[in-house]
């Protein structure tokens, strides 16, 4: 028993520092990693600013033009080649395709985290190069298909995209995203808090909440990814009901994964591997035959099953 016991003793000795040696070679490996990507980002040259003047967003109505659109995320390389559309105020612009198709290209290049290669997009009539970004970003409204709440009562959620709003626009605000009788079974109504990981909340009430503030923040663009995937047919519902309220008399881009909720859109964009390769309506596309109607008719298939 003696010499086991001296022979575990001698094993351990020599099994702890090179467990110890491991663990230490894995944080390193992890800092240098970390360490990579921070001096990456300092390294990134500023953005250069090419606002001319103040424009008041206050004034403009959400046209947008896209005028011989060229963009490569390098410049050897374009994907968009040359994209003409015109949106008017109001409309619905639906941006379909398989995964990896480049359908969250358009939305970068609107926002301006990318500026186009070549060509412009103008907002009533204004280069996007013009605003400032953040007040050009104020314009902007998105809900995506990852809710972001974060620790504090449901009223100071949805006031988030509006901080002055009084508690009557708050509930308007509510009611409009149909979450309004949800947040009245709740212990303390709007005054009830959600924890920091939102664990307290269901994902179809999480997005009828984001929802409810952008509809209070009142933008004059939209930038939809619908989000009704892992979730039940009433919520489902009940979100594509709160979306169109949403989407009422404001011009909306809508990035589509089911095609037969974006039948109604104005104009609707087919993009494949990163590049527009068919647009119209829902009906001209069908009856064209080409990479649209081969997507809708896969779905409809498979719906059918």
């Amino acid at each position: 028993m003696v010499i086991y016991k001296v022979s575990f003793n001698i094993t351990d000795n020599l099994l702890g520092p090179i467990n110890q040696i491991a663990q230490i070679s894995n944080l390193l490996q992890a800092m240098v990693a970390a360490a990579e990507r921070v001096f990456e980002f300092l390294e990134e040259p500023e953005e250069v600013n090419t606002a001319k003047g103040n424009i008041d967003t206050s004034k403009l109505k959400g046209n947008v033009e896209f005028d011989h659109v060229k963009f490569g995320y390098n410049p050897d390389k374009i994907i968009i080649k040359d994209f003409s559309a015109k949106v008017k105020e109001g409309q619905k612009i639906a941006i379909v395709g398989p995964t990896g198709a480049g359908k969250s290209t358009m939305v970068k290049l609107l926002m301006r985290f990318y500026d186009v290669t070549d060509g412009a997009i103008l907002v009533d009539g204004h280069n996007i190069k013009d605003f400032e970004r953040g007040e050009l970003r104020k314009m902007f409204g998105m809900v995506l298909q990852d809710t972001w709440l974060f620790g504090g009562t449901v009223k100071d959620n949805i006031k988030y995209g509006k901080e002055d709003a009084t508690d009557d626009e708050v509930i308007q605000a509510a009611k409009a995203a149909h979450v309004h009788h949800y947040i009245k079974t709740l212990p303390n109504g709007y005054n009830s808090v959600i924890n920091e990981e939102s664990s307290n909340i269901s994902a179809g009430q999480k997005q009828l909440l984001t929802i409810a503030r952008v509809i209070l923040a009142d933008p004059k663009i939209l930038i939809l990814d619908e989000a009704t995937s892992s979730i039940d047919t009433r919520t489902e519902i009940q979100i594509q009901a709160a979306m169109d309220n949403l989407m009422e008399g404001r011009t909306s881009f809508v990035i589509a994964h089911r095609l037969s909720t974006i039948k109604n859109s104005d104009l609707i964009l087919v993009m494949n591997q990163g590049d527009i390769v068919e647009q119209g309506t829902h009906d001209e596309l069908l009856a064209k035959g080409g990479f649209y109607a081969d997507l809708y008719n896969s779905q409809f298939d498979e719906e059918e099953e």
